[in-house]
């Protein structure tokens, strides 16, 4: 029998999944880690210490369990990204790794690098305006600030592709991933922009181009050592976790979606032309030649625990029966979930949280259900934004925040988008096994292992009253964008 290791390296967790060629899971583990945020701005990972250990932990354990007669054919890991890791030749990190969108160390280099390319050439050539979710500004950050570090520096990695690189010695990173290395890379024509790639990488050399359900190599004898698996098992390239997620769950044709329900919003739409919208993010997909759309909000679970912590700590559940008692609309109280700045579509790190309509009638349920319809009429800014491009075929919704009662079909109600709500949402490490066994030849490529056990239709009762709001709601931000600078300001200093 042939089995498939998918693992994922997430933001709070590594996870591991052992698969048969059905999709049927064997057996799974889980790791949870946290990131460290030494300075304000600052998020990062010990690459080593946290994602290499993690891996081998998870495919020791996992190798035990294969049945007698089975075999693990091939393996595929995804992980949090795009990311920033700096490595000798010996694939020793020199500094921890620099995380996606929630570092933001490198606002002066964004800026520096935008003048130098000009925002209309770097949409045009990478499909996305320079962002702190770019890798390309980070380089130059190390390279600033850390110039020694980049001098000794002979590679640079995602964290995927650092995990492939140890365990198989091949320097390569999925396009997908490089598609996120904003401006390192032309989305539209899959290939390294060379030009801007030289001057930004210096002396470091760019890793091979491969798709994320090709073979990157096989485990070589430290790696078979370190892991429990055999030498010479393929190893998969793997992706950004978010799009391996998205992929486990059925969202690969254009007009597919995919909502994912964290600490954060993270969506995504397959498309079948390029299309690039300085509002959001334009990536290669992740099957061979394909494209797709993402955004990506700041908070939105995060709001949520936020609230539970500051009015004393009451369970979830309590706060949803409470938010499930007030009507929609929270009796004209709306929120903006900026309590972490904001990514797509505003992309504004100074923007703020802001309740309005706000009287002494208002409980906590009313702030619990504003916070999710908030998130949820960013939600529809964002569909309406993908719609330019592709119009939506279907929605796919996964993730933690489904266990809500109220968060979900608020985002259908607001939409007037009904939601698929798969069978079995496992995450991206179920991804990762769906591609290890396509690239193989396992399985087919076009082998769909989701199934829907649900939809979240919209209430058609409230669609008129949630337009209204949310025309409400689109003014707000840019009503108080100047007003909440001010008070990051005045909030900021010493």
């Amino acid at each position: 029998m042939d089995l498939l290791l998918g693992i994922d390296m997430g933001t709070g967790s590594t996870k591991g999944v052992l698969v048969d060629t059905a999709g049927v899971v064997l057996s799974a583990a889980t790791i949870p880690h946290s990131m460290s945020l030494p300075r304000p701005g600052w998020a990062e990972v010990d690459a080593e210490t946290t994602w290499w250990r993690e891996v081998c932990e998870i495919a020791n354990q996992l190798a035990a369990q294969v049945p007698a007669g089975a075999r693990i054919a091939a393996m595929c890991v995804s992980g949090v990204g795009p990311c920033l890791v700096l490595c000798d030749d010996a694939l020793t990190p020199l500094r921890p790794a620099i995380l996606y969108g929630v570092d933001t160390r490198a606002k002066a280099e964004i800026e520096l690098l935008t003048q130098e390319f000009g925002a209309e050439a770097i949409l045009e050539r990478a499909g996305t305006l320079l962002s702190s979710q770019a890798v390309g500004p980070k380089l130059e950050w190390v390279r600033r600030h850390e110039p020694e570090v980049f001098e000794r520096a002979t590679g640079w990695y995602g964290s995927n592709s650092y995990i492939a690189a140890k365990l198989t010695g091949e320097y390569a990173i999925d396009h997908h991933t490089a598609s996120q290395c904003d401006p390192l890379y032309a989305t539209s024509e899959f290939a390294w922009n060379i030009e801007w790639a030289k001057r930004i990488c210096a002396h470091l050399p760019l890793p091979r181009l491969v798709w994320p359900s090709e073979v990157v190599g096989t485990v070589h004898a430290a790696a078979a050592a370190a892991t429990g698996l055999p030498q010479g098992t393929p190893v998969v390239a793997g992706t950004v976790d978010a799009y391996a997620e998205a992929f486990s769950v059925g969202v690969r044709h254009p007009g597919d979606q995919m909502l994912m329900y964290g600490s954060t919003m993270f969506l995504v739409q397959i498309i079948e032309e390029y299309h690039s919208d300085p509002a959001l993010w334009t990536t290669a997909g992740i099957e061979h030649g394909s494209l797709a759309l993402a955004a990506g909000t700041s908070t939105a679970g995060s709001m949520i625990g936020w609230l539970q912590t500051v009015t004393g700590g009451a369970s979830l559940e309590i706060l949803n029966a409470e938010a499930s008692a007030v009507p929609a609309g929270s009796e004209g109280l709306i929120a903006l979930p900026y309590l972490a700045g904001e990514r797509t579509p505003v992309f504004d790190p100074g923007a703020r949280g802001l309740f309005a309509g706000l009287t002494l009638r208002h409980g906590r349920g009313h702030l619990v259900r504003a916070a999710y319809e908030g998130i949820g009429f960013g939600v529809r800014q964002i569909l309406e934004m993908f719609d330019d491009a592709h119009t939506g075929r279907r929605t796919v919704a996964v993730g933690g925040g489904l266990r809500s009662p109220i968060w979900a079909q608020a985002v259908s109600d607001i939409t007037g988008r009904s939601q698929q709500v798969p069978e079995q949402a496992i995450g991206a490490s179920y991804g990762d096994a769906l591609m290890a066994a396509i690239g193989v030849g396992l399985v087919a490529p076009e082998t769909d292992w989701a199934r829907i056990e649900r939809e979240i239709e919209p209430d058609a009762a409230n669609r008129k009253l949630y337009d209204e709001l949310y025309g409400t709601w689109r003014r707000l931000y840019p009503v108080t964008r100047d007003l909440v600078h001010e008070l990051g300001e005045i909030g900021s200093r010493d």
